[in-house]
């Protein structure tokens, strides 16, 4: 495996790439990024779903969500959480803060559509016809729309914390294997830890939002106590603000913090 100097070296190339790519290519990378971050947000989300206990329900997700990670590395689709390790190029002076801002904008879109047509597929394609699934979905999306801001980002930083450092450790491998279990113990961490991922929650919060449209999914999901009123556009955009900045300053203080102690001496 790499050295943790060695991957600041390496990775100063790997931003700098990744902020010259084209727009097209890097939009294409970011939809599939956020298809793959959506799929392990979706059958983590069922495969819990019938647990009671709940410690044992996130330890399950635990298990499975970090699959999307995985296939994020191994596919080099482009995922803006992880791209917040472009810090390290620019620290390095290998890529421009204009650079980066671009690559992060274009990222941030793409995963967005490509976890809300996951999200959109999910539903028309009939997963959600068992009742209980949909109202689990709903129960998870309203319960992010009303998370207070100061709580959504704090939980946003230990999240992508968390995620670059499983970027950084799946890079390090020289393996898939290696890749595979780099990503998938900082991950599994974040998901049993309850933090918030600004791209798993474009997957969630719109599952949440078109499942409630079907009757028998949200007239369970009231039965069993959900307050369906902050599940609507705003609510998504009261979550996605403050996660989406905890992201950016847990993922870029990660990146940092990597640099500063970890840059081979000049």
């Amino acid at each position: 495996m790499l050295s943790p100097g060695e991957f600041v070296s390496a990775y100063a190339q790997i931003g700098a790439k990744k902020c010259a790519n084209s727009t097209v290519r890097l939009f294409l990378a970011a939809v599939l990024a956020g298809f793959f971050i959506g799929g392990g947000g979706l059958v983590s989300g069922i495969a819990s779903c019938g647990l009671d206990n709940p410690s044992l329900a996130r330890v399950m997700s635990g298990l499975l969500f970090p699959f999307g990670l995985i296939m994020v590395i191994i596919t080099g689709a482009e995922l803006f959480t992880g791209n917040c390790l472009i810090t390290i190029s620019l620290l390095e002076r290998k890529a421009s803060l204009a650079g980066m801002l671009r690559n992060l904008a274009i990222v941030y879109l793409g995963n967005f559509v490509g976890a809300a047509l996951l999200a959109a597929a999910v539903v028309y394609g009939g997963t959600f016809s068992n009742s209980a699934l949909g109202a689990c979905a709903i129960r998870t999306a309203a319960g992010k729309c009303v998370l207070p801001f100061g709580r959504g980002v704090v939980l946003g930083i230990l999240c992508n914390i968390l995620v670059c450092a499983g970027v950084m450790c799946s890079l390090c491998g020289k393996s898939v294997a290696s890749r595979a279990v780099g990503a998938f113990v900082p991950v599994s961490f974040f998901v049993i830890g309850g933090f918030e991922h600004c791209v798993a929650n474009m997957y969630y919060i719109p599952a949440g939002l078109l499942a409630a449209a079907i009757p028998d999914c949200a007239r369970l999901a009231v039965e069993t106590g959900t307050d369906l009123s902050a599940l609507n556009l705003g609510g998504l955009l009261a979550n996605l603000l403050p996660v989406t900045i905890g992201n950016i300053l847990g993922g870029c203080g990660f990146g940092a913090l990597i640099w500063a102690v970890q840059r081979p001496e000049q």
